[in-house]
């Protein structure tokens, strides 16, 4: 990049990372104890396989595919934009822009209102699930929200270290 990055675009990427990191960490810790809870009930062998089944497969589809390969190179690649290009309401709402909701492509927009909202929406029908199950499903949920929080850790202090960046912001106007 050519611009230099000022001390408000760092700092809004730091609040947007910050931010994001918050959400995660909050997810992970308020259904830890859910999916604790799972163990204080019988576990049949059905109930055991179940498990390794959901935690291997939410480690790799949230925690591989969805943190470590789109989610947070995107948001690292985002709060780099932002310590470079810091505008008044991209500060504000770091948060926001780093996930891609406002200033992104229609694509990206489209795509972080929907998994927002099939997010939600699987976190409502999933209090209608019975203990163990709730939890065993919880159990996956957390390994994979772990993941994404080191991912984007990892992600994060490649964007403000490494020149360049390989990651796309996904902004109009952006080549990538």
């Amino acid at each position: 990049m050519e611009k230099k990055p000022t001390l408000l675009g760092t700092l809004a990427a730091i609040w947007g990372l910050a931010g994001i990191l918050a959400l995660l960490f909050s997810a992970t810790f308020r259904l830890w104890p859910l999916a604790v809870e799972a163990f204080s009930y019988p576990l049949f062998w059905y109930h055991r396989i179940a498990l390794v089944v959901i935690a291997l497969g939410m480690a790799y589809v949230e925690g591989y595919k969805g943190f470590q390969m789109a989610f947070s190179p995107r948001t690292a690649a985002r709060a780099r934009y932002l310590r470079y290009n810091p505008r008044i309401v991209y500060v504000a709402l770091a948060p926001f822009f780093c996930m891609g909701y406002f200033h992104a492509t229609k694509r990206r927009k489209i795509t972080s209102i929907s998994l927002t909202l099939g997010i939600i929406t699987l976190i409502i029908l999933l209090r209608f699930v019975a203990q163990p199950w709730r939890g065993i499903i919880d159990f996956g949920v957390v390994i994979g929200l772990a993941w994404g929080i080191v991912s984007l850790l990892a992600f994060s202090v490649q964007a403000f270290g490494r020149e360049p960046f390989p990651y796309a912001p996904e902004v109009p106007g952006e080549g990538r």
